[in-house]
C-alpha cells in the first residue's frame, strides 16, 4: 500500500492497539500528548520529534505548554483536505519510542478536540463567508467544510436543514474525545444539570445543557 493512501479509521483504530496505545484518533489527526515536569524537558521532546519528522518528510502539529507536550499527526493534501497514512503511523511509533526514552508519560485521556457545526440551507453560500472571516479568505473550504491552514480556529462543518423564520440553536460544538474519556464526561455534564438527547450509536452522543442548547460529544470507536 502507498504510504500516503487515507487509512480507514479501523484501520488506524487496529494501529492503536498494536503498539501505538499513547496515540488516540481524532477528527483528522490521531494525536499524543505527554506530560512534561518543565519547559526545558518539553522542549528538549519537542525537538526531538521535529529532528525525526524532518528525517521522515513529515511536518506534524506541535504544542508545547505548561506541563505538556502535544503531538497531532496527519498528512495534509493537495486540496487541503487532511487524513491519516501509513507514513502518520509509522512517525507515531517513533514519537512514541522517542517519549519512552525521555521518560515521559502519555495522558490520552487530556486529548481533545473542539469542531464547530452549523445548520445552513446552502452550504455553497454560508461556507465562503465563514472561511472569509475565519481563516482571512473564502478559499479553505475543503470538502465542503471550512478548515484553516494554519489551524488557529477549529473546524467548521455545514449541516443541512430546511429553511424557517423561528429561531432556534444554529451552531452546536463537536466535542471529540479519546474513547475510555467519553463516558466520564458525559457522566459528568449529566450530573451538572445536562440532559441525554440521543446516543444513536457509540461514537456519538448528544447532549443539552439546562436551556437546551446540544452538543454532541464523538469518539472514534464505531467509525468507518
Amino acid at each position: 500500500m502507498d504510504k500516503l493512501s487515507k487509512l480507514s479509521t479501523p484501520e488506524i483504530l487496529a494501529a492503536i492497539a498494536d503498539g501505538l496505545a499513547d496515540w488516540r484518533r481524532m477528527a483528522q489527526p490521531v494525536v499524543a500528548r505527554y506530560r512534561v515536569p518543565g519547559l526545558g524537558e518539553g522542549a528538549a521532546f519537542v525537538a526531538a520529534v521535529a529532528e525525526a519528522a524532518g528525517s521522515a518528510g513529515r511536518e506534524p502539529e506541535l504544542r508545547l505548554g505548561p506541563g505538556f507536550v502535544e503531538v497531532a499527526l496527519c498528512t495534509v493534501g493537495a486540496d487541503g483536505g487532511r487524513w491519516v497514512t501509513a507514513a502518520d503511523l509509522d512517525l507515531a511509533r517513533t514519537v512514541s519510542d522517542l517519549a519512552a526514552r525521555h521518560g515521559l508519560r502519555a495522558t490520552p485521556g487530556d486529548i481533545a478536540q473542539l469542531e464547530l457545526g452549523l445548520d445552513a440551507t446552502d452550504f455553497d453560500r454560508v461556507a465562503p463567508f465563514w472561511s472569509a472571516l475565519l481563516t482571512g479568505s473564502p478559499d479553505h473550504v475543503v470538502h465542503g467544510d471550512v478548515m484553516d491552514p494554519a489551524q488557529r480556529v477549529p473546524n467548521v462543518w455545514f449541516q443541512r436543514t430546511d429553511a424557517h423564520e423561528t429561531p432556534r440553536q444554529r451552531w452546536h460544538p463537536d466535542l471529540w474525545l479519546a474513547p475510555e474519556e467519553a463516558e466520564p464526561r458525559i457522566r459528568a455534564a449529566l450530573a451538572a444539570g445536562g440532559v441525554l438527547v440521543a446516543r444513536p450509536d457509540v461514537s456519538f452522543t448528544v447532549l443539552a445543557d439546562p436551556e437546551g442548547n446540544r452538543v454532541c460529544v464523538c469518539t472514534a470507536e464505531g467509525r468507518e
